[in-house]
């Protein structure tokens, strides 16, 4: 839960002790060159500083499951940079809890230089310019399907695919803590007020209905994972229909006002994400989040993500495919997909030099399809809103309820 207020004092005097120390680049040993790897960075601090009350919503309007905006790629890296005063409205959040409260908290940021809106850890070796995509596309499907149906209980069960949920709103979402899901922020709110059935959340697991007679096995699975993120594979895992869900209902759910504020068009889309509470633990995995890397930091610059897309009813749907344009707070890219796969977490698996083993990290949220004119022509992306470090912290302390357990990303 976050501190008191009596606590705040304290805590600026230990922050300021806490940014008074070194910190240094983490470097393992001849894995770090021959694999992209996850670099150990040093975390700004984002904690609550007040909490108000709000006026109850009104839980007007049905969800969102696309979203449009009419600023492209360029329109984003030209807007100017947030001051750390604009940073800390955009932050600032609003909590809804079960029971049809809603609260608005502000909040404070430690160790952060407003002035630069690049991940620190990842510069070396990164341009900074994007790759550009010229290529006029119609549809959410981007020419032949690249999708995989997954099922099977070795596979749905199983890690990865396993902390993809559903939404009872329609959306995905994806688990990063033991009663956590990640998922977008108009998923729950359309910018203006909390969407119909947000108060009555559920988050739904998919399970078999009944036993699963299909051969398939762990191995298979880790093999086909491991190969689309290092490299192309024959293998796609069977479907099936025989499918159902587990639901757990919401306690709370937290909303950054970068979306509010931006009424879910233009600069509102960096901050399309949201963090649900779950009233029990799921007893998964889940996914440990990470700071988004440049696309070309990315192995093979690929992506990945699973989530229930509507024309695949009951069926979890993973997919990849390489990333594009980029700005400080948006990831472009054309992986297939559908309305209802909005929500999910876009992930990458590379080598943590410390622990010695591969992860996998949660580095952004897939926003949805999005169509915008550009030069007179319509042109279309699929976009995810990249963790950065500052969202890093905040949903972390979300998540975590102390900023001492956020402090590397």
């Amino acid at each position: 839960m976050p501190r008191s207020r009596a606590e705040l004092p304290r805590l600026t005097g230990l922050l300021v002790l806490l940014f008074l120390l070194p910190v240094f680049p983490f470097s393992s040993s001849s894995s770090s060159s021959s694999h992209p790897q996850w670099v150990l960075q040093r975390i700004p601090v984002v904690i609550p500083q007040h909490t108000e009350a709000r006026p109850a919503p009104h839980f007007l309007s049905q969800a969102r499951l696309d979203v449009t905006s009419t600023c492209d790629p360029e329109c984003h890296k030209k807007a100017p940079h947030p001051s750390y005063w604009d940073l800390r409205s955009l932050l600032a959040y609003e909590t809804l809890h079960s029971n049809g409260q809603l609260t608005e908290t502000a909040i404070r940021i430690y160790g952060y230089n407003p002035n630069s809106n690049t991940t620190p850890a990842y510069l070396t070796g990164s341009s900074g310019k994007a790759e550009r995509s010229h290529v006029r596309r119609k549809r959410q499907i981007f020419g032949h399907d690249g999708r995989f149906s997954i099922a099977g209980q070795d596979f749905l069960l199983k890690y990865p695919f396993s902390v993809a949920v559903k939404l009872s709103t329609g959306c995905s979402g994806t688990l990063v803590g033991d009663r956590h899901v990640l998922t977008a922020a108009h998923c729950v709110h359309d910018g203006k007020n909390y969407v119909k059935g947000a108060q009555r959340l559920r988050v739904g697991f998919l399970k078999p209905k009944q036993r699963d007679t299909q051969q398939s096995s762990f191995h298979l699975l880790s093999n086909f994972t491991n190969h689309v993120e290092g490299g192309p594979s024959p293998y796609a895992p069977p479907t099936s229909d025989i499918m159902k869900f587990q639901w757990i209902r919401a306690k709370r759910t937290h909303v950054p006002k970068g979306w509010i504020k931006g009424n879910a068009n233009d600069i509102g889309m960096d901050y399309d994400y949201a963090l649900l509470e779950l009233k029990k633990p799921h007893k998964r995995r889940h996914m440990k989040l990470g700071v988004s890397p440049p696309a070309q930091g990315l192995p093979g610059r690929r992506v990945h993500f699973s989530g229930f897309d509507n024309d695949r009813p009951g069926q979890l749907v993973y997919r990849f495919c390489r990333a594009g344009e980029e700005t400080s707070d948006l990831l472009y890219q054309h992986c297939d997909a559908q309305p209802g796969a909005s929500g999910s977490g876009v992930y990458a698996r590379m080598w943590d030099g410390r622990r010695r083993r591969w992860e996998r990290k949660v580095i952004g949220v897939f926003s949805g399809h999005q169509w915008v004119e550009r030069q007179g022509a319509s042109q279309e992306f699929n976009v995810a809103v990249r963790i950065t470090p500052l969202k890093y912290a905040q949903i972390c302390y979300w998540i975590k309820g102390n900023f001492m357990d956020c402090r590397e990303g």
